[in-house]
């Protein structure tokens, strides 16, 4: 690690971004699953059921999020300083939804609770449908840029008073966010139809899955075509200077045919395989496919945000204060102290597979829910 020069480095961990924020999105399978809850459902029990399957695994998504945003922070400390310091509202409304559904785990069963059940339920949705398509409309935001500009000192002002809010109400940044929830939808479709062995539920969420799919097609081919059309910010890598180019993003697709346009459509078309055979074929794993899919499309898409001369969080006010991985990372020496504590992010992957394959060793039933092995903790 010591040996690589800063530019490698910055890339090294805009690399290790993308795969934890690549990672966070197949994990809003709970997410989706909790959108889910009052359709696929039709019963207390099977509501108990779906509960139960996602609070399971809801505290590897919200720890996934905050490793995200540790590991941006450490990496590329002035991105996080001006996010989080000027489009706070939401930063604060994205984790509020995520603080409801902490709460709804914790509290949805417990005796003489004083809001009852189904307002934790309310809550679980909330969490699943407003906050998805709020981590969508940020994520957009690193096309569309945001209002904000830097002095000197790199202190931020930001040239907005709803502060990111703002970012909702872009239709490239919408499109994204309502994309996003479509795909934690079907994600969460295929991991009940996988984790819960009922077959009402199975039949209902391989139907669920098909319908987010043609549901999330409009938005996706909205999202290519803008992608290919719209100008994108561009670093000139002689002067440093940034300046918008018609078709940038185009242009970065095409400049990395394997870990860019190889990896967008790779990963679409293993989400279409994944729901296929859940669909048509009757398919338990369809999860699986479409899970990999959706970290290859992830990665495409931050990396043709980040590589290639181009800012990750530009700056739509002014230009020149947009933040790429080269100007917005930590030193040398943090970023390769950093690296050689990421060698162990392989142990904590087997570590995590260890504990799903435990949890999933038996598929859940409702006997479960009132038999000695198991109890409606949710």
């Amino acid at each position: 690690m010591g040996s690589l020069n800063l530019t490698q480095l910055q890339q090294l961990w805009w690399l290790l971004v993308s795969v934890v924020g690549a990672l966070f999105v197949f994990l809003t399978f709970v997410q989706g699953g909790q959108c889910l809850l009052f359709g696929v459902a039709k019963t207390e029990s099977e509501k108990s059921l779906v509960i139960n399957s996602l609070g399971k695994k809801w505290e590897l998504t919200f720890t996934t999020l905050v490793l995200f945003g540790g590991a941006l922070f450490a990496a590329f400390p002035l991105f996080y300083a001006t996010s989080f310091g000027g489009a706070y509202w939401v930063w604060i409304l994205i984790l509020f939804t995520f603080i409801l559904q902490a709460v709804s785990y914790e509290f949805r069963k417990k005796p003489n609770n004083l809001l009852g059940s189904k307002v934790y339920e309310v809550f679980l949705y909330i969490n699943g449908s407003l906050g998805i398509i709020l981590v969508g409309a940020a994520i957009g935001t690193f096309f569309t840029g945001s209002n904000f500009s830097l002095n000197d000192y790199n202190l931020v002002t930001w040239h907005s008073s709803t502060r990111g809010l703002e970012a909702a109400f872009n239709p490239f940044n919408l499109a994204f966010g309502l994309f996003l929830l479509f795909i934690s939808r079907i994600l969460g479709a295929l991991y009940l139809n996988n984790n819960i062995d009922h077959s009402g539920l199975r039949e209902r969420t391989r139907n669920a899955a098909f319908k987010n799919l043609l549901f999330s097609l409009p938005f996706l081919l909205y999202i290519l075509f803008s992608l290919a059309t719209m100008q994108g910010y561009a670093i000139n890598p002689e002067t440093g200077k940034v300046f918008l180019e018609e078709g940038k993003y185009l242009h970065n697709l095409l400049a990395m045919p394997i870990h860019g346009l190889g990896f967008l459509v790779v990963g679409l078309l293993l989400v279409i395989y994944g729901i296929v055979i859940a669909k048509f074929k009757d398919s338990i794993r369809g999860i699986w496919p479409v899970g990999l899919g959706v970290v290859l499309v992830v990665l495409a898409i931050m990396f043709i945000a980040g590589f290639n001369n181009t800012p990750f969080y530009p700056s739509s006010f002014d230009l020149q204060s947009s933040l790429s991985i080269a100007n917005a990372s930590s030193s040398h020496y943090t970023l390769t102290a950093m690296s050689y504590i990421s060698i162990s992010i392989p142990f904590i992957l087997a570590y995590i597979i260890y504990v799903w394959s435990l949890l999933d060793a038996r598929k859940l039933t409702e006997e479960d829910l009132t038999g000695e092995m198991s109890e409606d903790k949710y």
